[in-house]
């Protein structure tokens, strides 16, 4: 779980798409590029908070998105984390207090 050592932002016009699959659950995090304005990535546990395994890539719609496809059945703590180290949290997901003075943000399948 990551250590807080920066303010948390929560990103309010964050979107999360949430389609079915075969598989589970295929989650797609989009943020706008106008709100953030550099490299981003959600890391969570399903990635083990690991910050280049999801990085958003920049779109030509004016946002930066990436999907992950998770099972179901489940629920996953979540945050994005900037280049510069700030952690945002998504104003579409759930926050739960992650038991070191902090909050995540929070999807289930």
């Amino acid at each position: 779980m990551p250590t807080i050592d920066r303010p948390i932002r929560i990103v309010s016009l964050a979107m999360i798409k949430r389609t079915r699959s075969p598989h589970g659950t295929k989650f797609t995090f989009v943020l706008p590029v106008d709100e953030v304005d550099q490299a981003v990535s959600v890391v969570g546990e399903f990635n083990g908070w690991d910050p280049f395994a999801h990085p958003l890539k920049k779109r030509s719609n004016g946002t930066r998105s990436v999907s992950v496809e998770l099972p179901t059945d489940h629920a996953y703590r979540f945050k994005y984390l900037t280049e510069d180290g700030s952690w945002l949290l998504d104003a579409d997901a759930d926050a739960v207090d992650n038991g070191v003075a902090g909050v995540d943000s929070l999807i289930s399948c």
